[in-house]
């Protein structure tokens, strides 16, 4: 099989991801925006956003491991044409997502500083951060609904529709961030407060908007409440049988995320900073391999929902191919990004040395992490091979990367560089064993069949 000869692959292939891409390369840039706007106050600021944020994204992976997981059934329902399956399923997410949200919602509002006190020691830091994560804590129930239409209208080719949606809400927070962070015309100068209600804003706005889309237009998750709550026994246990690995996945990944940022935060406030400005930096050039992981997805989830496993395995063989293949390319985008720290953001030379030379270890990762994000997304979770995928994406981040990184930070006393390198050594181990599992071709479910 040649790696290009197939023009109906990439045609259908970038016909989904590049909305997808668009619009996680709006929110990146708006992330980046806020990191921007926030670093102009400081280092104490950047990291006091920066581990308020780790929150929210933590509560952020187990939403996705919810939606992710029931994407797989939306997309193979929507290969079959089964509408009423893909409204159950909506229905179904949403109940568990908001129940997330509002255990998220009140620990953030009444113990913001306790759970802040896991990330970091240094007073100044829990207490701008506590601030900024009990201010933020009204966006969470709105977000968790607006996840499950962002992925459902994603599993079902309506892409074009959540692009719009980020774009819009997301440009409200840029602006209102401006207002409420610095002060301008009425508004007081409010810090990190005032990023945090700019969010709250723009969260609200991009639920509205999603759901008066979808029932405007009448689309395949637009059902009724009797619809959307229509699911059975049946149903239940097939969702959880293969939604629950998904959900184990993204929190015990999550919980690794949580400890690389904990391991840099505890090492330094110049450690941490470092971190978050080049976990920023790298969403820039990441969102398009995400996109590329979610648009293969869907398309090999249709093809398995409609019967065509011929088809479902082409599509896999070639995306574990073309994704590392362009990654060489985003990668000599990041070594020259490093110069230009200085000018967007207010941090020590210590920070920008840190950064410049995690920036070129990201970098010579990037293929690996590439191949990795195909196999997760785009192929495994799309086949329903939730269980092997749990195990592949945790695996070596558990037993490797973090007892380096631990060793090298606290036993070693590394530079910023070396625990960076131990976090990232994962990626180029866990290829051996996705390269083995995309041969086999034991990756491939339909895990529709008699629901």
């Amino acid at each position: 099989m040649k790696l290009f000869d197939d023009r109906d692959f990439y045609r259908d292939l970038f016909t989904v991801a590049i909305p997808i891409m668009l619009q996680n390369l709006v929110n990146a840039a708006v992330n980046m925006a806020d990191t921007i706007m926030i670093g102009r106050l400081g280092t104490v600021e950047i990291a006091a956003v920066g581990i308020g944020n780790n929150v929210f994204f933590l509560y952020s992976i187990i939403l996705f491991g919810v939606t992710s997981g029931g994407s797989i059934f939306t997309a193979q329902f929507w290969g079959k044409r089964d509408i009423a399956g893909i409204r159950r399923n909506t229905g179904f997410c949403l109940l568990l997502n908001i129940a997330i949200g509002i255990l998220f919602t009140l620990a953030a509002l009444l113990a913001p500083e306790g759970i802040l006190r896991i990330y970091s020691r240094d007073p100044a830091v829990i207490t701008a951060g506590g601030v900024y994560l009990k201010s933020l804590a009204p966006s969470f129930i709105p977000f968790a609904v607006s996840q499950v239409f962002f992925l459902t209208l994603r599993s079902i080719e309506e892409v074009r529709i959540p692009m719009i949606g980020t774009f819009i809400a997301l440009s409200v927070n840029v602006v209102f961030n401006y207002f409420l962070i610095f002060g301008a015309g009425p508004f007081p100068a409010m810090g990190v407060r005032g990023a945090a209600i700019a969010t709250v804003m723009a969260r609200a706005l991009e639920t509205v908007f999603l759901i008066a889309i979808s029932y405007g237009g009448k689309y395949a998750l637009a059902g009724s409440l009797r619809e959307l709550t229509a699911f059975n026994a049946v149903y239940v246990r097939r969702f959880f049988s293969i939604c629950l690995p998904v959900i184990f996945n993204e929190i015990i990944w999550s919980l690794g995320v949580t400890i690389h940022n904990i391991i840099f935060a505890r090492t330094g406030t110049d450690a941490i900073a470092a971190f978050n400005i080049v976990s920023t930096v790298s969403q820039l050039t990441w969102v398009l391999f995400i996109g590329l992981g979610n648009g293969v997805g869907v398309l090999i989830g249709k093809r398995i929902g409609s019967g065509d496993e011929r088809g479902a395995r082409n599509y896999a063989a070639r995306i574990v191919r073309f994704a590392p293949l362009l990654a060489v390319g985003a990668a000599f985008v990041l070594v020259p990004v490093s110069r230009l720290l200085p000018l967007v953001f207010n941090a020590s030379q210590a920070v920008f040395s840190g950064a410049a030379l995690m920036l070129i270890i990201l970098s010579v990762s990037y293929p690996f992490r590439a191949f990795n994000m195909s196999m997760v997304i785009g192929i495994c979770r799309a086949g329903g091979d939730t269980v092997f995928c749990a195990f592949y994406d945790n695996f070596f981040m558990w037993c490797v990367a973090l007892p380096a990184a631990a060793a090298a930070a606290f036993i070693f006393k590394s530079p910023v560089w070396v625990i960076y390198l131990c976090v990232s050594s994962e990626e180029f181990l866990k290829v051996i064993l996705g390269l083995s599992r995309s041969r086999s071709g034991k990756w491939l479910h339909n895990v529709t069949t008699g629901i």
